[in-house]
Protein backbone atom coordinates (compact mmCIF):
# COMPACT_ATOMS: atom_id res chain seq x y z
CA UNK A 1 0.00 0.00 0.00
CA UNK A 2 1.15 3.39 -0.88
CA UNK A 3 2.29 5.90 1.77
CA UNK A 4 -0.35 8.59 2.24
CA UNK A 5 -0.53 12.02 3.82
CA UNK A 6 -3.62 14.09 4.08
CA UNK A 7 -3.46 17.75 3.74
CA UNK A 8 -6.71 19.79 5.57
CA UNK A 9 -7.73 23.30 4.34
CA UNK A 10 -10.98 25.31 4.40
CA UNK A 11 -10.97 29.24 3.81
CA UNK A 12 -9.28 30.82 0.86
CA UNK A 13 -6.21 32.32 2.37
CA UNK A 14 -5.14 28.35 2.61
CA UNK A 15 -5.47 27.88 -0.81
CA UNK A 16 -3.50 31.36 -1.40
CA UNK A 17 -0.79 30.22 1.24
CA UNK A 18 -0.57 26.52 0.15
CA UNK A 19 -0.79 26.49 -3.45
CA UNK A 20 2.50 25.97 -3.80
CA UNK A 21 3.15 23.08 -0.72
CA UNK A 22 0.27 21.38 -2.40
CA UNK A 23 1.90 21.22 -5.67
CA UNK A 24 5.27 20.29 -4.45
CA UNK A 25 3.83 17.27 -2.13
CA UNK A 26 2.00 16.08 -5.11
CA UNK A 27 5.10 15.31 -6.79
CA UNK A 28 7.21 13.95 -4.56
CA UNK A 29 7.33 10.33 -5.43
CA UNK A 30 7.29 8.67 -2.28
CA UNK A 31 4.11 9.09 -0.82
CA UNK A 32 0.42 10.47 -1.77
CA UNK A 33 -1.12 13.44 -1.00
CA UNK A 34 -4.98 13.51 -0.41
CA UNK A 35 -6.09 17.24 -0.38
CA UNK A 36 -8.94 17.25 1.96
CA UNK A 37 -11.46 20.33 1.49
CA UNK A 38 -13.26 20.65 4.96
CA UNK A 39 -15.96 23.13 2.80
CA UNK A 40 -15.88 25.73 5.58
CA UNK A 41 -15.53 28.11 2.56
CA UNK A 42 -18.01 26.49 -0.56
CA UNK A 43 -18.75 29.20 -3.02
CA UNK A 44 -17.11 29.95 -6.57
CA UNK A 45 -15.78 32.97 -5.55
CA UNK A 46 -14.40 32.36 -2.12
CA UNK A 47 -13.22 28.91 -3.13
CA UNK A 48 -12.83 27.76 -6.94
CA UNK A 49 -11.79 30.88 -8.63
CA UNK A 50 -8.82 30.67 -6.03
CA UNK A 51 -8.12 26.93 -7.60
CA UNK A 52 -8.64 28.46 -10.89
CA UNK A 53 -6.00 31.72 -10.49
CA UNK A 54 -3.64 29.61 -8.57
CA UNK A 55 -3.27 26.55 -11.02
CA UNK A 56 -4.07 24.36 -8.06
CA UNK A 57 -5.74 21.09 -8.32
CA UNK A 58 -9.11 20.47 -7.00
CA UNK A 59 -9.22 18.28 -3.39
CA UNK A 60 -9.67 14.36 -4.02
CA UNK A 61 -12.54 14.78 -1.19
CA UNK A 62 -14.62 17.55 0.09
CA UNK A 63 -16.20 17.34 3.46
CA UNK A 64 -19.36 19.35 2.71
CA UNK A 65 -18.93 21.17 6.82
CA UNK A 66 -22.22 22.68 7.56
CA UNK A 67 -23.40 25.02 10.60
CA UNK A 68 -24.95 28.15 11.67
CA UNK A 69 -22.49 29.43 14.05
CA UNK A 70 -18.68 28.01 15.15
CA UNK A 71 -19.57 25.63 17.32
CA UNK A 72 -21.32 23.80 14.86
CA UNK A 73 -19.47 24.00 11.92
CA UNK A 74 -16.36 22.96 14.57
CA UNK A 75 -17.79 20.24 15.04
CA UNK A 76 -18.93 19.34 11.80
CA UNK A 77 -15.73 19.35 10.52
CA UNK A 78 -14.66 16.39 13.49
CA UNK A 79 -17.44 14.38 12.49
CA UNK A 80 -16.95 14.24 9.00
CA UNK A 81 -13.15 14.32 8.83
CA UNK A 82 -12.64 11.03 11.72
CA UNK A 83 -14.26 8.28 9.28
CA UNK A 84 -12.27 9.88 6.66
CA UNK A 85 -9.09 9.64 8.51
CA UNK A 86 -9.93 6.80 9.77
CA UNK A 87 -10.12 4.83 6.40
CA UNK A 88 -7.80 6.42 4.76
CA UNK A 89 -5.00 5.97 7.59
CA UNK A 90 -2.04 8.37 6.36
CA UNK A 91 1.09 8.87 7.84
CA UNK A 92 0.46 12.29 9.38
CA UNK A 93 -2.52 15.14 8.65
CA UNK A 94 -1.08 18.55 7.96
CA UNK A 95 -3.50 21.28 8.78
CA UNK A 96 -2.53 25.16 8.20
CA UNK A 97 -3.48 28.29 10.18
CA UNK A 98 -6.24 29.05 12.34
CA UNK A 99 -9.52 28.41 11.70
CA UNK A 100 -12.62 25.90 12.28
CA UNK A 101 -10.96 23.91 9.66
CA UNK A 102 -7.71 22.91 11.91
CA UNK A 103 -9.46 22.03 14.65
CA UNK A 104 -10.14 18.29 12.63
CA UNK A 105 -6.66 18.00 14.41
CA UNK A 106 -8.89 16.46 17.04
CA UNK A 107 -10.06 13.70 14.77
CA UNK A 108 -6.86 13.08 13.61
CA UNK A 109 -5.27 13.28 17.28
CA UNK A 110 -8.49 10.88 18.60
CA UNK A 111 -6.83 8.68 15.60
CA UNK A 112 -3.15 8.93 16.94
CA UNK A 113 -2.51 10.36 13.44
CA UNK A 114 0.95 12.36 13.63
CA UNK A 115 -0.47 16.57 13.78
CA UNK A 116 1.61 18.67 10.94
CA UNK A 117 0.66 22.01 11.65
CA UNK A 118 2.12 25.00 9.13
CA UNK A 119 1.71 28.71 10.50
CA UNK A 120 2.66 27.71 13.98
CA UNK A 121 3.60 29.32 17.37
CA UNK A 122 1.51 32.53 15.73
CA UNK A 123 0.11 34.74 18.80
CA UNK A 124 -1.55 37.75 19.09
CA UNK A 125 -2.48 37.13 22.89
CA UNK A 126 -5.96 38.84 21.90
CA UNK A 127 -8.11 35.84 23.54
CA UNK A 128 -11.21 37.56 22.18
CA UNK A 129 -10.46 35.91 18.74
CA UNK A 130 -11.21 32.30 18.15
CA UNK A 131 -8.52 32.23 15.87
CA UNK A 132 -6.26 32.65 18.97
CA UNK A 133 -7.62 29.59 20.67
CA UNK A 134 -7.68 27.49 17.20
CA UNK A 135 -3.73 28.06 16.66
CA UNK A 136 -2.65 27.07 20.45
CA UNK A 137 -4.67 24.09 20.54
CA UNK A 138 -3.13 22.69 17.45
CA UNK A 139 -0.12 23.82 18.50
CA UNK A 140 -0.38 21.73 21.49
CA UNK A 141 -1.44 18.81 19.69
CA UNK A 142 1.21 18.79 17.06
CA UNK A 143 4.29 16.39 16.42
CA UNK A 144 5.95 19.16 14.01
CA UNK A 145 5.20 22.47 13.83
CA UNK A 146 6.50 24.36 10.71
CA UNK A 147 6.89 28.29 12.39
CA UNK A 148 7.60 30.98 9.95
CA UNK A 149 10.00 33.13 11.66
CA UNK A 150 12.36 32.44 14.88
CA UNK A 151 10.39 34.79 17.34
CA UNK A 152 7.47 32.50 16.18
CA UNK A 153 9.08 29.44 17.45
CA UNK A 154 10.21 31.64 20.44
CA UNK A 155 6.57 32.31 21.93
CA UNK A 156 6.22 28.45 21.13
CA UNK A 157 9.13 26.79 23.44
CA UNK A 158 7.82 29.67 26.08
CA UNK A 159 4.53 27.95 26.33
CA UNK A 160 6.44 24.47 27.06
CA UNK A 161 6.44 23.38 23.57
CA UNK A 162 9.38 21.11 22.37
CA UNK A 163 11.91 22.94 20.53
CA UNK A 164 12.98 20.08 18.25
CA UNK A 165 9.41 19.66 17.03
CA UNK A 166 9.42 23.30 15.47
CA UNK A 167 10.86 24.37 12.56
CA UNK A 168 11.38 27.70 11.15
CA UNK A 169 10.38 27.95 7.41
CA UNK A 170 9.83 31.48 6.84
CA UNK A 171 6.62 32.16 5.09
CA UNK A 172 5.20 30.80 2.26
CA UNK A 173 3.35 34.28 1.56
CA UNK A 174 6.46 35.33 -0.19
CA UNK A 175 7.12 32.29 -2.52
CA UNK A 176 3.56 32.96 -3.68
CA UNK A 177 3.57 36.72 -4.57
CA UNK A 178 7.11 35.76 -6.20
CA UNK A 179 5.72 33.03 -8.64
CA UNK A 180 2.02 34.51 -8.80
CA UNK A 181 2.88 38.29 -9.07
CA UNK A 182 6.14 39.18 -9.54
CA UNK A 183 7.06 36.67 -12.11
CA UNK A 184 3.85 37.55 -14.23
CA UNK A 185 4.27 41.79 -13.74
CA UNK A 186 3.68 42.48 -17.26
CA UNK A 187 -0.28 40.20 -17.26
CA UNK A 188 -1.11 42.30 -14.07
CA UNK A 189 0.06 45.68 -15.50
CA UNK A 190 -2.29 44.77 -18.51
CA UNK A 191 -4.81 44.33 -16.33
CA UNK A 192 -4.96 47.13 -14.56
CA UNK A 193 -6.23 49.19 -17.73
CA UNK A 194 -8.75 51.83 -17.99
CA UNK A 195 -11.50 49.90 -18.54
CA UNK A 196 -10.63 47.93 -15.20
CA UNK A 197 -10.96 51.03 -13.48
CA UNK A 198 -13.72 51.98 -15.08
CA UNK A 199 -15.95 49.00 -14.57
CA UNK A 200 -14.94 49.65 -10.83
CA UNK A 201 -15.69 53.30 -11.00
CA UNK A 202 -12.70 54.11 -9.04
CA UNK A 203 -9.44 55.69 -10.62
CA UNK A 204 -5.89 53.94 -10.32
CA UNK A 205 -3.78 55.36 -7.31
CA UNK A 206 -6.40 57.57 -5.88
CA UNK A 207 -8.62 54.70 -3.67
CA UNK A 208 -8.66 52.50 -0.59
CA UNK A 209 -8.79 49.43 -0.08
CA UNK A 210 -10.58 47.59 2.23
CA UNK A 211 -11.35 44.07 3.84
CA UNK A 212 -13.08 43.76 7.17
CA UNK A 213 -14.06 40.02 8.49
CA UNK A 214 -13.15 38.96 11.71
CA UNK A 215 -15.41 38.35 14.70
CA UNK A 216 -14.24 40.79 17.03
CA UNK A 217 -14.57 43.45 14.27
CA UNK A 218 -17.72 42.61 12.10
CA UNK A 219 -19.98 41.12 15.01
CA UNK A 220 -19.53 43.90 17.06
CA UNK A 221 -21.76 46.73 16.86
CA UNK A 222 -19.48 49.48 18.19
CA UNK A 223 -16.45 48.15 16.66
CA UNK A 224 -18.37 48.23 13.29
CA UNK A 225 -19.59 51.50 13.98
CA UNK A 226 -15.72 52.57 14.56
CA UNK A 227 -14.65 50.93 11.23
CA UNK A 228 -17.42 53.06 9.34
CA UNK A 229 -16.53 56.42 10.89
CA UNK A 230 -12.96 55.62 10.26
CA UNK A 231 -13.51 55.25 6.30
CA UNK A 232 -15.68 57.64 6.33
CA UNK A 233 -13.35 60.58 7.38
CA UNK A 234 -11.32 60.44 4.00
CA UNK A 235 -13.09 62.03 1.10
CA UNK A 236 -11.35 59.47 -1.04
CA UNK A 237 -13.57 56.36 -2.56
CA UNK A 238 -13.02 53.06 -0.76
CA UNK A 239 -13.42 49.81 -2.55
CA UNK A 240 -14.69 46.94 -0.08
CA UNK A 241 -14.74 43.31 -0.89
CA UNK A 242 -16.86 42.48 1.67
CA UNK A 243 -17.13 38.94 2.78
CA UNK A 244 -20.57 37.59 3.78
CA UNK A 245 -20.41 37.52 7.41
CA UNK A 246 -19.45 41.59 7.16
CA UNK A 247 -22.61 42.40 4.83
CA UNK A 248 -24.88 40.23 7.37
CA UNK A 249 -23.63 41.95 10.03
CA UNK A 250 -23.91 45.44 8.26
CA UNK A 251 -27.80 44.46 7.67
CA UNK A 252 -28.51 42.46 11.20
CA UNK A 253 -27.18 46.14 12.93
CA UNK A 254 -28.89 48.44 10.64
CA UNK A 255 -25.73 50.06 9.31
CA UNK A 256 -25.15 52.18 6.44
CA UNK A 257 -21.77 52.28 4.72
CA UNK A 258 -20.30 56.06 4.07
CA UNK A 259 -21.05 57.39 0.76
CA UNK A 260 -17.30 56.49 -0.57
CA UNK A 261 -17.60 53.13 0.49
CA UNK A 262 -18.38 50.66 -2.93
CA UNK A 263 -19.14 47.31 -1.50
CA UNK A 264 -19.09 44.11 -3.79
CA UNK A 265 -18.69 40.37 -3.03
CA UNK A 266 -15.50 38.86 -2.68
CA UNK A 267 -13.41 38.54 -5.49
CA UNK A 268 -10.68 35.82 -6.79
CA UNK A 269 -7.19 36.04 -6.14
CA UNK A 270 -6.00 37.83 -9.60
CA UNK A 271 -8.54 40.81 -9.02
CA UNK A 272 -7.81 41.39 -5.89
CA UNK A 273 -4.22 41.90 -6.24
CA UNK A 274 -4.76 44.19 -9.23
CA UNK A 275 -6.78 45.97 -7.07
CA UNK A 276 -4.37 45.72 -4.10
CA UNK A 277 -1.57 46.96 -6.16
CA UNK A 278 -2.81 49.85 -7.81
CA UNK A 279 -4.90 51.40 -4.81
CA UNK A 280 -3.32 54.21 -2.36
CA UNK A 281 -3.27 51.95 0.62
CA UNK A 282 -5.54 49.13 1.70
CA UNK A 283 -7.66 49.24 5.34
CA UNK A 284 -7.76 45.40 6.63
CA UNK A 285 -7.91 43.21 9.71
CA UNK A 286 -6.80 40.19 7.52
CA UNK A 287 -3.46 37.97 7.93
CA UNK A 288 -2.54 37.87 4.11
CA UNK A 289 -3.72 41.01 3.13
CA UNK A 290 -1.40 42.81 6.09
CA UNK A 291 1.44 40.40 5.02
CA UNK A 292 1.01 40.70 1.06
CA UNK A 293 0.58 45.02 1.01
CA UNK A 294 3.98 44.96 3.23
CA UNK A 295 5.52 42.81 0.43
CA UNK A 296 3.77 44.95 -2.24
CA UNK A 297 4.75 47.97 -0.89
CA UNK A 298 1.50 49.26 -0.25
CA UNK A 299 0.77 50.97 2.89
CA UNK A 300 -1.82 49.96 5.08
CA UNK A 301 -4.16 50.50 8.47
CA UNK A 302 -4.44 47.58 10.86
CA UNK A 303 -7.78 47.03 12.05
CA UNK A 304 -6.64 45.37 15.37
CA UNK A 305 -5.92 45.47 19.04
CA UNK A 306 -2.94 43.15 18.68
CA UNK A 307 -1.72 41.21 15.97
CA UNK A 308 0.43 38.38 15.28
CA UNK A 309 1.97 40.25 12.87
CA UNK A 310 3.90 42.23 14.48
CA UNK A 311 6.55 42.99 11.81
CA UNK A 312 5.15 45.52 9.61
CA UNK A 313 4.67 47.97 12.57
CA UNK A 314 8.89 47.14 12.96
CA UNK A 315 9.39 47.89 9.02
CA UNK A 316 6.64 50.75 9.13
CA UNK A 317 4.49 49.78 6.60
CA UNK A 318 1.02 49.65 8.57
CA UNK A 319 -1.07 52.10 10.74
CA UNK A 320 -2.70 50.68 13.95
CA UNK A 321 -6.53 50.93 14.36
CA UNK A 322 -7.90 49.42 17.75
CA UNK A 323 -11.86 49.68 16.22
CA UNK A 324 -12.57 48.52 19.82
CA UNK A 325 -11.11 51.69 21.55
CA UNK A 326 -11.48 54.05 19.10
CA UNK A 327 -14.59 56.14 20.09
CA UNK A 328 -12.43 59.31 20.45
CA UNK A 329 -9.93 58.72 17.88
CA UNK A 330 -8.41 61.37 15.45
CA UNK A 331 -9.66 59.62 12.30
CA UNK A 332 -8.39 61.73 9.99
CA UNK A 333 -5.21 61.88 11.55
CA UNK A 334 -5.21 57.98 10.74
CA UNK A 335 -5.24 58.53 6.96
CA UNK A 336 -2.65 61.26 7.70
CA UNK A 337 -0.01 58.19 9.00
CA UNK A 338 -1.38 56.19 6.04
CA UNK A 339 -0.54 58.60 3.33
CA UNK A 340 2.97 59.59 4.91
CA UNK A 341 3.56 55.99 3.90
CA UNK A 342 2.57 56.29 0.43
CA UNK A 343 5.76 55.54 -2.42
CA UNK A 344 7.63 54.59 0.80
CA UNK A 345 9.80 50.90 -0.05
CA UNK A 346 8.91 48.74 2.97
CA UNK A 347 11.95 46.01 3.64
CA UNK A 348 10.33 42.37 3.13
CA UNK A 349 10.31 40.74 6.72
CA UNK A 350 8.28 37.64 6.17
CA UNK A 351 11.41 35.59 4.11
CA UNK A 352 13.14 35.01 1.21
CA UNK A 353 10.73 33.00 -1.24
CA UNK A 354 11.97 29.29 -0.21
CA UNK A 355 9.58 28.52 2.70
CA UNK A 356 7.64 25.75 0.27
CA UNK A 357 10.66 24.22 -0.60
CA UNK A 358 11.71 24.20 3.17
CA UNK A 359 8.21 22.66 4.36
CA UNK A 360 8.12 19.52 1.55
CA UNK A 361 11.51 18.77 1.65
CA UNK A 362 11.25 18.34 5.37
CA UNK A 363 8.03 16.54 5.05
CA UNK A 364 9.24 13.84 2.19
CA UNK A 365 12.62 13.43 4.57
CA UNK A 366 10.29 12.92 7.72
CA UNK A 367 8.23 10.29 5.45
CA UNK A 368 12.00 8.34 4.00
CA UNK A 369 13.18 7.96 7.51
CA UNK A 370 10.20 5.58 9.30
CA UNK A 371 7.29 8.67 9.82
CA UNK A 372 6.71 11.62 12.06
CA UNK A 373 8.27 10.80 15.98
CA UNK A 374 5.77 10.95 18.31
CA UNK A 375 7.82 10.17 21.20
CA UNK A 376 9.78 13.18 21.82
CA UNK A 377 9.11 14.43 25.30
CA UNK A 378 6.62 17.75 25.74
CA UNK A 379 6.17 20.35 27.76
CA UNK A 380 9.55 20.09 29.35
CA UNK A 381 10.85 24.00 28.48
CA UNK A 382 8.61 26.88 30.78
CA UNK A 383 10.88 29.84 30.78
CA UNK A 384 7.57 32.57 32.33
CA UNK A 385 10.10 35.23 32.16
CA UNK A 386 10.57 35.41 28.17
CA UNK A 387 9.18 39.08 27.21
CA UNK A 388 6.47 38.79 25.04
CA UNK A 389 5.86 41.67 22.39
CA UNK A 390 3.60 44.15 24.66
CA UNK A 391 1.42 46.64 23.47
CA UNK A 392 3.51 49.46 22.65
CA UNK A 393 5.30 47.63 19.90
CA UNK A 394 1.45 47.48 17.88
CA UNK A 395 2.00 51.40 17.94
CA UNK A 396 3.26 54.03 15.52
Amino acid sequence: MPKKIAFILGIRPDIIRSAIILEKLRQQPDFELIFIWSGQHYSDNLKDIFFRDLNVRPPQVELGVTGKNDAELLASVIRKLYPVLADMAPMAAIFLGDTNTVMGCIAAAQLNIPIVHIEGCMRSYDWRMPEEKYRTVTDHLSDVIYAYLPEYKQQGISEGLNPESIVVTTNPIVDVLNRYYFAQKEKFDSLASRSFFSQHKIEKKEYYLLTCHRRENVSSSPALKNILRLISSTERKIYFPASYRTQKMLSEFGLALPRNVIMVDPVGYTEMLVLLTNSRGVITDSGTVIEEACILNIPSIQLRKSTERPQVYDVGSSVKFDPAESESADFKKTFMKLEALHGKTFINPFGDGKASERIVSDISKRVKNGGFDRHKPRGYHLDISHSFRDDSLNKI
